[in-house]
């Protein structure tokens, strides 16, 4: 069995058509690959936020989450967003099964080693055989990125990160869905999309400020997941028909990401 590990972006995921679920439909009717959706939810964890006044703040694209608003986020996360996906799925004619990475500790956390974020967490273990149980009842895997310590602590994890971890326990390909059609670079005084960067070219990118904000921890991840074996990263335009469909039989969408010693 192929899996596909696919991250919808908060941004993103208002927006999104639904031909985007209609293609996430179609791989998982075909057989061939097995789709799981991770989401995040920044946009309206935002909005919540200001409602109720509480402050927010970002490190290097990492929500700073104390107590309160580590509550505001599973309420967005594992409630409003993830209940959203399965509907949008449902919809379209699939079949769908939300799931928190704390429900039967999915994903397993400790606290990021930047302690000024708070209750962020790196995902340290992934159980596997959530998603193994919901794929064999003829669903697609949703999962809402909140992890879970060993002591019950609850913990913000980034959905992208979430996303490469998730990836890396299942040997996945992984594809970041995106507004844009890959990651863009200035090229005379216009934007071009590069159709495969390296682990170098990413850092070198990062440098320059190219790569910025909420896109910093989403090639991190990608580079990580590369790193444990991961077969294949993209990151792709959710709303351009067929795109996914497209992306997984090899087609030039979007931006690959690679690492170094692929390029010969």
């Amino acid at each position: 069995m192929k899996y596909i590990v696919i991250k919808c972006g908060g941004s993103v995921l208002e927006n999104l058509p639904k031909t985007f679920y209609e293609d996430v439909i179609s791989l998982h009717q075909k057989g061939e690959w097995t789709p799981i959706i991770v989401h995040g939810g920044g946009p309206l964890i935002n909005k919540l936020l200001k409602n109720l006044q509480v402050e927010t703040t970002f490190v290097n694209g990492l929500r700073v989450t104390n107590h309160q608003v580590l509550d505001i986020v599973e309420m967005v996360l594992s409630g409003t967003v993830n209940k959203q996906v399965v509907r949008n799925i449902i919809e379209a004619g699939g079949s769908s099964f939300g799931v928190s990475g704390v429900d039967g500790c999915l994903l397993k956390a400790v606290p990021n080693s930047d302690e000024s974020l708070g209750f962020v967490g790196e995902v340290v273990e992934v159980n596997t055989s959530v998603i193994e149980s919901i794929v064999s009842q003829g669903h697609i895997p949703v999962v809402s990125p909140i992890g879970i310590g060993a002591d019950g602590q609850r913990y913000n994890i980034n959905g992208d990160v979430a996303a490469s971890a998730v990836a890396k326990a299942l040997g996945a390909n992984l594809c970041f869905i995106s507004d844009i059609p890959g990651i863009l670079v200035e090229n005379n005084g216009e934007k071009a999309k590069l159709d495969k960067v390296t682990k170098a070219e990413v850092e070198e990118l990062i440098e320059n400020k190219t790569i910025y904000g909420g896109m910093i921890p989403k090639v991190k991840a990608a580079i990580d997941g590369l790193v444990h074996k991961i077969p294949m990263v993209g990151i792709i335009d959710g709303f351009e028909k067929s795109s996914l469909v497209d992306y997984v039989n090899g087609k030039n969408i979007g931006t690959k990401i690679v690492l170094d010693e692929e390029i010969a």
